[in-house]
């Protein structure tokens, strides 16, 4: 059986039914009509963000490792206007400082694989560091919400690249989240043929998604499941593939076999999540193509905290084997980018998949590059996000303590500033 047939989604429904209905389910609804006089007055103003001046601190530029002593970075409408040394900077007359003495100046990290679900989340995301970010998916579209939510309210919320709902077989009570998906429950077989692949793409574009999330390999989180069995081939992941793109969108695909990994590359997926079996003949692959690699070591290396005595052996397995994979990944050329994997209303720190960057082999740099302008690229956000220079947005973290000596300082930012509103 097959929905051929069906009518397209309807894109009215984008902006009066799904996006109504998310924001309800992510809890959006009461910040977004709380925020709505402030927006409303800044955007009379002409303001899109605050205005703030850090001075004192050591500032660092992960695109080229300079390091200057002394900062101050003014940011005015949400957008850096200068960054360097006090003597080459012009503070402007009464506007708002914060003193960064002792502290050193970063821009705001980006985690690349996390699903945020609630307004709670997205707050919680942001005071961890993350000022941007890229969904994993969510059960019912809340991540467009969360999306909304941080273009009205910035300081509420990321940046948020929002994959919308999981291309996956078996779409449970996801079934439920957009009318244009219930002809998909006919299907004895579940989201498998070609028809099907691209139904879920194009409902998930018509709502607004930036981004596709499908999957290759059965889930490392869940005891039942084994994380090596291939749930799509090559083909049906082209077919995914080839929707998204027709769309304008590049689509990144949950893995962790080396057959499942390569048949995802082959098939073009823009980045890799997980892939703790990927191999060289894959990793050769992605160099040349430009393939991502978000390998979310910090969701790995918390499944060898598990009560479950299966999920965390599975931890104990998978975690070195990842490493390994990250830092051949890193010297064959292939670019990454740092994901947590958080869910379930946990956050976790983006500083965390930093720490355990630098602990595969990267440099503290190039880790610290994994969640700036490594992730920042693959976001599609590189002009804006990862570094804080003229016309850049005005997203800072303050930390105490030097971030080449010690990684683990991103861990807990003393200050969080997103696009001019120090929070």
């Amino acid at each position: 059986m097959c929905v051929e047939s069906t009518p397209p989604p309807s894109a009215r429904l984008t902006r009066r039914g799904v996006l109504a209905g998310a924001a309800a389910l992510a809890g959006t609804t009461a910040v977004l009509a709380a925020s709505v006089p402030q927006a409303n007055a800044a955007a009379r103003a002409g303001h899109t963000g605050g205005d703030l001046v850090i001075e004192g601190g050591t500032l660092l530029d992960p695109a080229t490792g300079e390091v200057t002593e002394d900062a101050v970075v003014v940011i005015v409408d949400g957008v850096v206007r200068a960054a360097g040394a006090r003597g080459r900077i012009s503070v402007p007359e009464g506007a708002e400082t914060i003193s960064a003495h002792g502290r050193w100046i970063l821009p705001g990290l980006v985690d690349a694989h996390i699903h945020l679900n609630t307004a709670a989340e997205a707050r919680d995301a942001v005071a961890r560091g993350a000022t941007s970010a890229r969904s994993g998916s969510t059960n019912f579209y809340q991540d467009i919400a969360v999306r909304e939510l941080a273009r009205q309210a910035p300081g509420q919320a990321p940046r948020l690249r929002a994959a919308g709902v999981f291309v996956t077989p078996d779409l449970g009570d996801t079934i439920l989240a957009d009318p244009d998906l219930t002809p998909l429950a006919r299907l004895r077989d579940g989201v498998r043929s070609p028809e099907a692949l691209r139904r879920v793409v194009e409902v998930n574009l018509a709502r607004g998604a930036d981004v596709i999330k499908t999957r290759v390999n059965e889930r490392a989180g869940l005891p039942e499941q084994d994380p090596l069995a291939q749930v799509y081939d090559r083909e049906q992941l082209s077919a995914v593939v080839a929707a998204a793109r027709r769309g304008g969108k590049g689509v990144l695909c949950h893995s962790y076999s080396e057959k499942g990994c390569h048949d995802a590359v082959m098939a073009g997926v823009r980045s890799l999540e997980h892939g703790a079996f990927v191999g060289e003949r894959t990793l050769a692959e992605m160099r040349r193509r430009r393939t991502y690699f978000t390998p979310t070591l910090t969701a790995i290396a918390g499944l060898a905290d598990s009560s479950d005595p299966v999920l965390a052996e599975r931890g104990r397995q998978y975690l070195p084997v990842l490493k390994r994979a990250v830092l051949a990944a890193h010297e064959m050329g292939v670019p990454l980018a740092a994901g947590t994997d958080s869910s379930g209303g946990k956050i976790k720190p983006i500083g965390r998949e930093v720490e355990l960057m630098r602990s595969a082999g990267l440099s503290a740099l190039d880790a610290i590059r994994t969640a700036t302008t490594g992730a920042a690229k693959l976001l599609g956000i590189d002009r804006t996000a990862g570094r804080l220079a003229r016309g850049f947005a005005g997203d800072v973290i303050l930390v105490d303590g030097d971030p080449l000596s010690d990684v683990t300082v991103l861990k807990k930012p003393v200050r969080v500033v997103r696009s001019g509103i120090a929070l």
